[in-house]
């Protein structure tokens, strides 16, 4: 039976490795989210944020948060399905150099002619507040424990929780 802290650490497991979300702000309504690829503080060991977002500052995203910091939400679906998030935190830009060079690698680089220096780099910090969870249930097996009776509500329980990220 798995725990919402289950849930939690499979979340972190596959944000880490599959690493793309939607993303918008909540307050954008005329603007849709995105798909935006995440990099998390690995070095800590930890499973926590924030997660770090590099993009460029003509996108709608950056110019939205000329204003400081702004309630956001991400959506999340594993490579294989097997897990799905809502995650809701608070979205900033923060150029901070030291930041850039922890985070900075060849597949970031190629996105900036200019490196780490380019004018159009823009780094976004999304401060996690926490998450709802579904580990999806849909399997072979729990259809053939269907048809054997089993309440397939009651196999579900244990599959989704709402659990804090901070």
């Amino acid at each position: 039976m798995r725990t919402p802290d289950d849930l939690k650490h499979h979340l972190w497991k596959h944000l880490k490795s599959d690493r793309t979300v939607m993303i918008g702000l909540e307050t954008a309504h005329d603007d849709y989210p995105r798909p935006m690829t995440v990099i998390s503080d690995e070095d800590t060991g930890e499973e926590r944020g924030p997660l770090w977002i590099f993009t460029a500052t003509d996108t709608s995203l950056v110019q939205e948060l000329r204003g400081g910091s702004q309630k956001a939400v991400a959506t999340f679906a594993s490579k294989n399905h097997d897990l799905f998030a809502t995650i809701r935190g608070t979205l900033t830009r923060d150029d901070d150099r030291a930041a850039i060079d922890r985070l900075w690698n060849s597949h970031i680089a190629a996105w900036y002619e200019g490196g780490k220096d380019d004018p159009k780099l823009a780094l976004l910090r999304f401060d996690l507040v926490n998450a709802e969870i579904w580990e999806n249930a849909s399997s072979a097996l729990a259809g053939i424990k269907a048809l054997f009776g089993s309440d397939p509500k009651e196999d579900y329980s244990d599959k989704k929780a709402q659990v804090g990220l901070r």
